[in-house]
């Protein structure tokens, strides 16, 4: 992934065609889109750190990842980036907007690279996953520590 080209929509829906992915409504959606590997080329300018409004670019899912996330009724999206900037719309927020718009939970910033070789491994794309984020009365927000079991 690069800034030139984010995640799209339409790409995560042939995705699942090409693999026979069928998702429920309800189903958690994992999107690794190589952060490791994106961090790697520019090691001076790492993801994690908070965003640089002068900057204004950042490789991640393209805003038309939202219909995607609609229309398959996701109940959480784990992904390795964030939303991609600038949006290209007259819009505040791109992906996640799911939160108030469709009440789609975020895992943002998420190791995924160890889970996509497991799933290489297992020549399987579903798996169970567990998330228990901290209770934070007042809490927008927590860290959590999500696992796959296959």
């Amino acid at each position: 992934m690069t800034h030139d080209r984010p995640v799209h929509g339409w790409e995560l829906d042939d995705i699942l065609t090409k693999r026979g992915i069928r998702l429920e409504p309800g189903d958690a959606v994992c999107v690794y889109s190589g952060r490791e590997a994106w961090q790697a080329q520019d090691p001076e300018r790492p993801y994690g750190r908070p965003f640089n409004p002068m900057q204004q670019q950042r490789p991640g899912l393209h805003v038309s990842c939202l219909p995607f996330l609609r229309d398959h009724d996701v109940s959480v999206l784990v992904w390795d980036m964030l939303d991609h900037l600038p949006i290209g719309y007259d819009i505040p927020w791109a992906v996640h907007a799911a939160l108030f718009a469709y009440g789609v939970a975020l895992l943002d910033n998420a190791l995924l690279e160890p889970l996509a070789r497991a799933c290489a491994e297992e020549q399987r794309d579903e798996f169970m996953l567990l998330v228990a984020p901290l209770r934070v009365v007042g809490g927008t927000g927590s860290p959590a520590n999500p696992l796959a079991v296959f």
